[in-house]
C-alpha cells in the first residue's frame, strides 16, 4: 500500500457518532465485512482497489489468510437485514463531494456495529484515498473486533489465571477460560487448552529491566528463547521451543497510553520436533517493580485456520493491567485498543 499524503495534500474528515440507541443485536461472523457497493463501481479498478485492501493478508502467519471475508452488495438491496451485518463499508461515490473523507458511525442500526462510510467524488479519487489509508481501514475494523471480544472477556475469563497473575506478577489480565491447565516455572506461567487440534496457549515471565536495548528484535529472541528452552519442552528428550528469527517481526505500539514491543513471527521446536505455529508478544516495562513483562500468545494447529484463532487470543494481550494500572472494579474502556 502506499503511503498516506501529508496532511497538506489530503484532508481526512472523521465523524463519529454516537450510538443510536437501537435495540436490535447485529449479525455475521467476526472479521466478515459486508461492502455496500454498486455492482459496476464493484468491478473497477476503484472497486478492485478496496477489495485488495480487504483481501490482504493476516501477517505472521505460516500459511497465507485473509484478514476478511468479503461480502457485497449494491444500496438497493441494502435492507432492513443487511443493515443488522456488525462491519459495514459503504461506498458514495457523488460529485456533490469535493475530496475523499471517511465518515465512521458505530451501533447506527444493531449492536456492537460498526459502519465507514467513504466519500469521493469520482472513482480515481476513490482508488487513490483506498490505496493510500488501506492499512487504516484494516486496522480500523480488526481492531473493532477485538474490542468485542474484550467486552467478551470482560464478563467471561479465566478466574484462576486471572488470580495466578495477580499474586504472583501483580498484575491482572483476561484470557478465555477454556485455557484450564498450567505450568509454572521460575517467573514464568504457561496455560493451554490442551487439546490435539486448535491447541492455544498463554505465556507471562519476568525479568529486570537493564536499559533501552531491552526493546530491541535481538533482546527479545534471545529472552524469549531462554524462557521457552527452560519451561515448554517437545516430545522427544532435548526438544524445545524456539523462535524462528526470519520470521519474526518487531514494531512499537501503544497499550492502554504505554509504550509496548510487539512481536509477531512463528515459533518451532528444536531437536527433532516438527511442531511449530503462530506467536505474538507484547513486552512492557513495569516501572514500578523495574522489570520487564512479555505475555504471549501462540497457537499449534496444523490441520485447521489459525487466524481467527490467534486474533482472539491476541485480544487478551491488551487487557493486561500492570501495577499501579490496577482496579477491582476495571473499566473495560481502559483496555480497549485505541482505533
Amino acid at each position: 500500500m502506499k503511503k498516506c499524503l501529508s496532511n497538506v495534500c489530503l484532508i481526512l474528515v472523521v465523524l463519529i457518532f454516537a450510538s443510536c440507541g437501537t435495540n436490535h443485536t447485529s449479525s455475521g461472523r467476526p472479521y466478515e465485512i459486508l461492502v455496500v457497493i454498486g455492482h459496476d463501481t464493484w468491478e473497477s479498478p476503484a472497486g478492485r482497489a478496496l477489495y485488495d485492501v480487504l483481501n490482504t493478508d493476516i501477517p505472521g502467519l505460516p500459511q497465507s489468510e485473509r484478514y476478511f471475508r468479503i461480502m457485497h452488495t449494491p444500496m438497493s438491496s441494502f435492507d432492513s437485514t443487511m443493515k443488522l451485518v456488525r462491519n459495514v463499508i459503504i461506498v458514495e461515490i457523488k460529485d456533490i463531494y469535493t475530496k475523499a473523507a471517511f465518515k465512521i458511525a458505530r451501533n447506527v442500526y444493531a449492536s456492537p456495529q460498526l459502519i465507514l462510510t467513504i466519500q469521493a467524488p469520482d472513482r480515481q479519487s476513490f482508488e487513490q484515498f483506498v490505496e493510500e489509508n488501506g492499512q487504516q481501514i484494516v486496522d480500523l475494523f480488526t481492531k473493532a473486533e477485538m474490542n468485542r471480544q474484550i467486552a467478551a472477556l470482560e464478563s467471561k475469563h479465566n478466574g484462576y489465571i486471572n488470580n495466578y497473575v495477580k499474586e504472583n506478577f501483580d498484575s491482572e489480565i483476561w484470557l478465555p477460560a477454556e485455557l484450564n491447565t498450567s505450568k509454572v516455572g521460575d517467573d514464568f506461567f504457561w496455560a493451554s487448552n490442551n487439546t490435539a487440534t486448535g491447541h492455544q496457549n498463554f505465556v507471562i515471565y519476568s525479568y529486570p529491566y537493564t536499559d533501552k536495548d531491552t526493546f530491541t528484535k535481538e533482546y527479545f529472541i534471545h529472552k524469549r528463547d531462554s524462557f521457552m528452552q527452560a519451561n515448554i519442552p517437545g516430545s522427544f528428550p532435548d526438544s524445545y521451543m524456539s523462535t524462528d528469527s526470519l520470521f519474526t517481526e518487531v514494531k512499537p505500539i501503544n497499550v492502554q497510553g504505554e509504550y509496548a514491543l510487539e512481536a509477531r513471527g512463528l515459533w518451532r521446536m528444536r531437536g527433532g520436533d516438527f511442531m511449530g505455529g503462530p506467536f505474538v508478544s507484547h513486552t512492557r516495562l513495569d516501572k514500578e517493580n523495574n522489570r520487564i513483562i512479555t505475555t504471549e500468545v501462540f497457537v499449534y494447529s496444523p490441520d485447521k485456520k489459525k487466524g481467527n484463532m490467534m486474533r482472539n487470543l491476541e485480544s487478551s494481550l491488551y487487557t493486561l493491567r500492570l501495577p499501579g494500572a490496577l482496579d477491582p472494579n476495571p473499566v473495560r474502556e481502559e483496555v480497549n485498543i485505541e482505533e
